[in-house]
């Protein structure tokens, strides 16, 4: 093997960078060192300021929408870039695999760095409010970071402390049994020493402790603690929903009593939205891409406004898919002739309009226009709206490089859904509980007007209930991927509960050749004609009745075979770290290559 690799592969293995690094201190004395660091207040702030790193927590490789049925991108279901997970191709050699390990065990090495360190402090006179409100801040990083590592890999090594070489070389994984305790009680530490909220400050609070510990116990399938960690977070009685849905998620809209954990971006720190990012979410008609977009069955699962499946409601067009649709459908998909930044969107008309209805040129968003670009534009013609507004155009009206919006990691309407499933799963659910939980995220979608009320039933219907309402309130936030799987809608699981649909094995639905989508249009049969797709009992739609009926045809094929219920250990550390092992379906399959170090603040 090219020795070059091997000690790259060395200087970036996240395992050692939990060394300690006293014996590698070369830094003068006038400036912080390991022997001396974390002695003031100014230092355990500084410190605890790489803990707020965007990177750490998100970026274009991390826990996205694009692994799930709720995305498409062009002819396929995932970015070619970042699609593995559903592809059936996942491996310990894939950048978004090494990316997540790497930038998790950083922050965990951040915090255990504090962790250590940070009696000095003490010794040195800051106070112990001080002291114990920063060793929350890495107690709460720490255990985040550890409950991602164990949702997405399952036994992890577990590292409190810094390592020598040595150590780390011999490290072993821990099993996940005696793993999530382990994160509980830092959950617990967090949640004893934050503060339920600070004046101006943008940092850790007891809330969010609160939140996260129960989604990582929902995540275990832990519902007893997973209710009781929510319902101590709805206590606090600080947080509450917005009142428009639409509002909350637009770039304008900065500190709010829905989010309980945020990261913003800036163009003042220079941390903005990837271009990449803005690129693709935007239509070709205002120098975007239109090329990451929701898809058909995204747009199918929204209940109507009678709280009918469109299998099941008389009130569902399917020539006009956004009729009578549960209103967060038109404010996360734009909805076809409605205006958006600057223009109608307008996928079935060659020809471009202004919002005033003027007409603009050949439209570029329409796959059967003049427009050269036309053939790139979204192969489902659906736009991701959620969001998006006129502030993501510059004054020229074309696309801002420059977006703020900021990274929403917790919000209030999660934790009252996660309550709400802990309870219908214990058995405890009861109408009042649905009030105060679904109905409330529910009415606020209709705006606290008339809403179809979810009543108390068996816990099968409730189930359901809660997860269509799930993929509704939180499509392209990044929670559906891990909602599959631990919901087990797939049928690799052993014991699956898909119903009649696999999400995470079907084909991924587009429009048919060029010509043939002209004709439906022209044809009178724009959008799916009179074809309404069954909808199971997880409120997963079958789209295959389009294709029969011409009207779609499919792009990639979703693959999700059984060794991806957990991801591969990445494999240069298991090269240098034998002793890590692997997990079942990945052994032989790397080659050790190695992938360049990143800490993204996208």
């Amino acid at each position: 093997m090219n020795m070059k690799k091997i000690f790259k592969a060395a200087l970036s293995l996240p395992v050692l960078m939990l060394i300690s690094c006293e014996s590698m201190d070369i830094k003068p004395n006038s400036q912080g060192n390991s022997e001396t660091w974390y002695s003031t207040e100014q230092e355990l702030q500084m410190a605890a300021n790489r803990f707020y790193t965007i990177g750490y927590w998100n970026s274009p490789y991390q826990d996205t929408e694009q692994w799930t049925d709720n995305f498409t991108y062009r002819t396929t279901n995932r970015h070619p870039d970042n699609g593995a997970p559903l592809s059936g191709t996942l491996n310990g050699e894939d950048y978004i695999v090494y990316h997540m390990w790497e930038q998790a065990y950083k922050l965990i090495a951040q915090a255990n760095l504090l962790l250590t360190h940070s009696g000095r402090a003490k010794a040195n006179g800051v106070s112990e409010d001080v002291v114990n409100r920063y060793r929350a801040e890495a107690y709460f990083a720490r255990a985040c970071k550890y409950a991602e590592l164990i949702s997405y890999f399952g036994d992890v090594p577990y590292v409190d402390k810094p390592l020598t070489i040595s150590e780390s070389e011999v490290l072993k994984r821990m099993p996940k049994d005696q793993l999530i305790p382990k994160v509980y009680d830092d959950f617990d530490h967090a949640i004893d020493s934050l503060p339920v909220s600070y004046d101006k400050l943008k940092r850790f609070t007891k809330g969010a402790a609160m939140a996260m510990k129960a989604r990582f116990a929902l995540y275990m399938g832990d519902w007893k603690t997973a209710a009781e960690a929510a319902e101590a977070c709805i206590g606090l009685d600080i947080y509450d929903l917005d009142s428009s849905y639409e509002h909350l998620f637009l770039q304008t809209t900065k500190e709010n009593p829905e989010k309980i954990l945020f990261f913003p971006r800036s163009v003042a720190l220079g941390v903005t939205l990837d271009v990449w990012f803005v690129n693709n979410q935007l239509p070709r008609l205002v120098g975007g891409y239109g090329a990451s977009n929701p898809s058909w069955d995204l747009l199918a699962s929204y209940l109507c406004t009678d709280g009918l499946p469109i299998d099941e409601s008389e009130l569902f067009d399917p020539k006009d898919p956004f009729k009578n649709r549960d209103p967060r459908c038109s404010m996360t998909i734009v909805p076809f002739g409605s205006e958006h930044v600057g223009y109608l969107y307008e996928p079935n008309s060659p020809i471009a309009h202004r919002a005033n209805g003027e007409a603009a040129g050949n439209n570029p968003d329409c796959r059967f226009s003049a427009d050269p670009n036309a053939v790139h534009c979204s192969y489902n013609g659906l736009l991701w709206k959620k969001g998006i507004d006129d502030s993501w155009l510059l004054p020229s009206g074309q696309k801002n490089p420059d977006n703020e919006t900021d990274f929403v990691m917790m919000r209030y309407a999660d934790v009252l859904l996660m309550y709400a499933e802990a309870k219908i799963e214990l058995g405890e659910a009861d109408q009042e509980i649905l009030d105060e939980t679904i109905n409330k995220v529910r009415a606020r979608a209709y705006g606290n007007g008339t809403y179809p009320r979810v009543l108390a039933s068996d816990q099968k219907t409730m189930r359901k209930a809660l997860r269509i309402e799930r993929r509704m309130e939180f499509a392209n936030e990044n929670l559906r991927y891990m909602d599959l799987i631990r919901w087990r809608l797939s049928s690799t699981f052993e014991n699956s509960q898909v119903d009649k649909y696999d999400p995470l094995n079907s084909p991924n639905y587009i429009f048919p050749e060029t010509a043939e989508l002209e004709d439906i249009v022209t044809g009178g049969r724009w959008f799916w004609d009179d074809v309404v797709p069954d909808i199971d009992e997880n409120g997963i739609p079958d789209l295959s009745p389009l294709e029969t009926a011409g009207l779609a045809q499919p792009g990639a094929r979703r693959v999700f075979p059984k060794r991806q219920i957990l991801w591969p250990i990445p494999t240069h550390d298991g090269l240098l770290n034998p002793a890590l092992g692997q997990n079942d379906g990945y052994t032989g399959e790397n080659t050790g290559t190695v992938v360049e170090d990143d800490e993204t603040n996208s």
